[in-house]
């Protein structure tokens, strides 16, 4: 549980990712609002994994703030401290390269980042890939969403020994492989 004068800390960032996110969806044949997806990492965050630091908690609710919307870090920052800027910026793609160098760096970044950014991007990937099994985008073939768990998989075996729970999370994301 996490202690009273921080859970408005997680509030905040809950209200600011989902103004932020407001005219977002996600690319699932529903279309989503695509606030449920940093939601859903928060969710596993503290009730799967059981994660009880603010701080990370709200970097997930924040975690694709800077890449999706116009959010700079130093907004972030002023708004939510140091810690969660440098927490969202370690899990934050750099959108004017390619998206397969994108892909490539993730992998190769994964063992460097901190131990908070590593349970952000490992609930990223578990929520990832629980809407690539079970509500893909209505454009990806079985192959793309193959390779996709593919890919997440070599990123996540950068992360090992960060969380047992996370990673026993992922696994089991993981074995739903289409």
């Amino acid at each position: 549980m996490l202690p009273p004068g921080d859970f408005g800390l997680v509030v905040r960032a809950l209200a600011f990712a989902a103004a932020k996110h407001r005219d977002q969806r996600r690319k699932d044949p529903a279309a989503s609002p695509y606030i449920n997806h940093p939601i859903a990492l928060a969710d596993v965050l503290v009730n799967e994994a059981g994660i009880t630091d603010p701080e990370v908690i709200a970097a997930a609710l924040l975690h694709d703030t800077i890449e999706d919307t116009k959010t700079t870090s130093a907004e972030l920052e002023a708004a939510f401290g140091e810690r969660v800027r440098r927490i969202v910026e370690e899990v934050t793609d750099d959108k004017d390269l390619p998206k397969e160098e994108r892909k490539r760096r993730q992998i190769e970044h994964a063992h460097a980042l901190s131990p908070a950014a590593r349970l952000v991007k490992l609930a990223d990937k578990i929520t990832n890939l629980r809407d690539v099994a079970n509500d893909p985008p209505h454009s990806w073939s079985l192959d793309r969403r193959r390779e996709y768990f593919e890919w997440a998989k070599r990123v996540i075996d950068g992360l090992r020994g960060a969380n047992p729970a996370l990673e026993a999370i992922f696994d089991r994301a993981y074995a739903a492989k289409p």
